[in-house]
């Protein structure tokens, strides 16, 4: 894989990477964790097309289009976990001809990680907060919760949120995927990785599962050996100093095959992919050498590919365009928005 790098922008606390289609051409989004900070959309075949999308919101974990529905988004505003109470949000943007409009749909405390699921035609959001409530930066003793709401056409009246699963201590970790062509979810906390199955089959019941105990900063999944069947790649545990592979063994449980051996801290962010038609994850690592990294798998071995070192990307997300792929990184150490186009 060859990787050009395009730095986008100087941005303190750069945190959270996205993308969406805005008037059907690709944005990529980036946005700092900070306080009252800003959001930028990039288009253009070098991205060097630049939209304020907001100056004056803060604490931005993530941003999700809104499957079929043009030009909108709902983000996670105002995250911040040294402040109790907490006045983390859902907020909701919309591109129009005088540029993006955003404003607040729903308050739900420390809630950290969402999604938006079609499920039989019907949006539903689904979110993980970190907790149910803190006393102070350090304060773990109250668990986090998973919660789904169903959206309405109108977002101004706000969502019904219902509580679906708890007990989940440092609940800090997400990944989307698909099974039959059907989106499921997968959380991590200290108690591992719950599997969420939204209810395809139209019985209104959200199935969960534990499918890997441990203490689970991040998930990802991706079939890097092409033998039919994902593996999970791991940071453990929360923020953690260790990066671990694992794949299911022949009664479908779940066995570590793999540990990355370099010295990390602070690993943060996953993605399972593909670039350049190989499968792959994407790793961000925030301390020590600050990496970002791709694993691949080639002759029988798993294999890490340093990208950058540095840069410690706080949230990572790809694309892929007809001709590359492109990793859109938060270099939260370098205080950068930064893209890096992939070719053979």
């Amino acid at each position: 894989m060859k990787f050009e790098k395009i730095h986008l922008d100087d941005m303190v606390r750069c945190y959270s990477a996205s993308h969406m289609n805005v008037d059907g051409k690709l944005n990529v989004l980036l946005a700092s964790e900070n306080p009252e900070s800003e959001c930028y959309s990039y288009s253009g075949e070098n991205f060097e097309n630049k939209e304020v999308v907001w100056q004056d919101r803060g604490g931005c974990m993530s941003i999700i289009p809104i499957p079929n529905r043009e030009n909108e988004f709902l983000a996670v505003n105002e995250f911040y976990l040294k402040v109790s109470p907490s006045l983390s949000k859902l907020v909701w943007g919309k591109h129009t001809e005088d540029g993006w409009q955003v404003r607040d749909v729903q308050a739900l405390p420390y809630l950290h990680r969402f999604d938006i699921y079609d499920v039989n035609g019907e949006n539903y959001v689904i979110a993980a907060t970190i907790a149910r409530a803190k006393d102070h930066k350090e304060d773990w003793t109250r668990p986090g919760q998973i919660y789904i709401a169903k959206m309405p056409d109108d977002l101004s009246q706000g969502l019904e949120f219902e509580e679906i699963a708890t007990d989940m201590f440092r609940n800090h970790g997400y990944s989307r995927d698909y099974e039959n062509g059907k989106v499921v979810g997968y959380f991590g906390s200290d108690q591992g990785i719950l599997k969420i199955t939204p209810p395809h089959d139209g019985s209104g019941v959200w199935k969960k599962e534990l499918i890997l105990e441990g203490t689970i900063s991040e998930i990802a999944l991706s079939d890097l050996d092409n033998d039919g069947v994902k593996e999970i790649m791991t940071i453990e545990p929360f923020h953690g100093n260790v990066i671990n592979i694992y794949k299911q063994d022949s009664e479908g449980k779940y066995q570590k095959v793999y540990t990355y051996p370099n010295e990390i801290d602070f690993a943060h962010s996953l993605v399972g992919t593909h670039l350049a038609g190989q499968n792959c994850f994407v790793a961000g690592i925030r301390r020590v050498d600050a990496e970002l990294m791709v694993m691949t798998y080639e002759n029988g071995e798993y294999k890490p590919t340093i990208v950058e070192k540095g840069v410690g990307p706080a949230n990572l997300d790809v694309v892929h365009r007809e001709n590359d792929d492109v990793i859109i990184s938060a270099n939260h150490t370098k205080a950068e928005a930064a893209v890096y186009k992939v070719t053979k």
